[in-house]
């Protein structure tokens, strides 16, 4: 789908969609427990993708208004009687390999074409020397993906610095193993706050898992556990929510106020401070989870460091293309690892929109000035395609193509800016 965006200016209220992050961890932690109520979960492409796959493994998901009921596999998952497709969703190929782990049998996963290009050698690795037997079938690390049941508890070390995911994956695994493991990160841990928000998840299911030094980066899980979520609401995503709060920034005369953002582990909160270092005017209200932004300020450059919020790079990258001076996104090389390589993606689109932009390994960086309306890709990323979008209602004249790809987080993103005011058009295919 393509769309065409004109200049525009955004007024009104919003909530939050809720957040992806909590909605995966929900709903594969009540997959494991016996019986949960997740409450107004995200229901987008990728949050589907771990239904499906929860309920291959024997649990059974049905939805009751906003809620999800689901019957879970008292921590036993069964095995698949089908490949596992994760479709475009990392979290859940992440998840459910190492779930493929408790199984007394072969599990076999993949997803779509660009899921199929994404690493996973530090989670097969570590699955390999806790007992199990997993492997890529092209030999690449990379999907599909077979995986032999037999987890057991054992001492390993884990590469931390290309994804986050391979540690919730194992911190939700191991749990269920037979004996206690010890988990130890080597390398910088990139997207810390994820394996906060997994931990949080898991001593809410009732699970302990105890860290033993000052870095937090050594974990010992217990084995032989069981999972018991009851019942979970998720809060507002952050992440999603720094589009709405980006373009109220970003022009003039906008005013916005998005609901259901309460302070949570969320590493992506942090956009509310780096609006604030940018010179936006923005109040968050803790308790009533408010965040108002007004535009008319002028942004002000930055350095942003990516390292634990890695899925706001293409946000602060907008951003930084109207603020007034240089601003450098650093310690950013684990963003190439996501949907598509983001910094390519971002350092091949905004110069198109007049843009002045240098792309290195780990970093961008950007200096601010006018943008202009033109034709751009989304590379069938949502957020690449989301922060274009905002890019676009600043300089107008301005299409995007596969932009269905914001299901993956966030399918109302274009209802809910026409609602705030934004002139998007969707554009026929010729």
């Amino acid at each position: 789908m393509r769309i065409s965006i004109s200049k525009s200016s955004v007024t009104g209220e919003v909530f939050a969609p809720p957040s992806k992050s909590y909605t995966h961890r929900a709903i594969t932690l009540a997959a494991l427990s016996k019986e949960s109520i997740v409450r107004r979960p995200l229901l987008s492409a990728d949050t589907f993708a771990t239904i499906r796959a929860s309920e291959m493994f024997g649990a059974s998901v049905k939805r009751e208004e906003e809620n999800l009921i689901i019957h879970g596999m008292n921590g036993k998952p069964g095995v698949p009687d089908d490949v596992i497709d994760a479709a475009n969703s990392g979290t859940t190929l992440r998840f459910m390999t190492a779930i493929a782990a408790l199984t007394d049998g072969i599990t076999v996963l993949t997803g779509d074409a660009s899921l199929r290009t994404r690493p996973n050698g530090p989670l097969l690795e570590a699955l390999n020397r806790l007992g199990v037997k997993a492997c890529s079938t092209r030999g690449n690390e990379k999907a599909p993906i077979v995986v032999k049941g037999g987890l057991e508890g054992s001492e390993i070390e884990i590469n931390g610095s290309i994804s986050s995911q391979f540690i919730s994956a194992l911190l939700i695994a191991c749990p269920l193993a037979e004996n206690s493991t010890t988990l130890s990160i080597t390398g910088k841990l990139k997207s810390r706050p994820y394996v906060d928000v997994t931990i949080e998840m898991l001593e809410l299911a009732g699970v302990k898992i105890h860290t033993d030094d000052k870095n937090g980066t050594r974990f010992i899980i217990p084995g032989k556990q069981k999972y018991d979520l009851k019942e979970y609401t998720i809060p507002g995503d952050f992440s999603s929510a720094s589009y709405l709060l980006a373009a109220a920034a970003m022009l003039e005369g906008a005013e916005i106020t998005v609901k259901n953002l309460f302070p949570s582990k969320q590493g992506d909160r942090a956009i509310i401070e780096t609006l604030k270092q940018m010179g936006a005017d923005i109040i968050w209200n803790r308790e009533a989870g408010t965040v108002t932004v007004r535009g008319g300020r002028k942004l002000k450059a930055i350095t942003f460091d990516a390292g634990a919020t890695p899925d706001l790079v293409p946000t602060v990258a907008v951003l930084a293309a109207v603020a007034e001076g240089t601003s450098r996104i650093e310690n950013a090389e684990h963003v190439r690892y996501k949907e598509t390589d983001r910094l390519r993606a971002l350092a091949t689109e905004l110069p198109k929109l007049g843009v002045c932009l240098k792309e290195e390994k780990d970093s961008l960086t950007i200096t601010g000035g006018t943008l202009k309306g033109a034709e751009v890709h989304g590379w069938d990323d949502h957020r690449i395609v989301m922060a274009l979008s905002i890019a676009g209602m600043v300089a107008g004249n301005t299409t995007i193509d596969t932009t269905e790809s914001v299901s993956i987080s966030y399918p109302d993103f274009f209802k809910d800016m026409r609602n705030l005011g934004a002139k998007i058009e969707e554009v026929s295919e010729e």
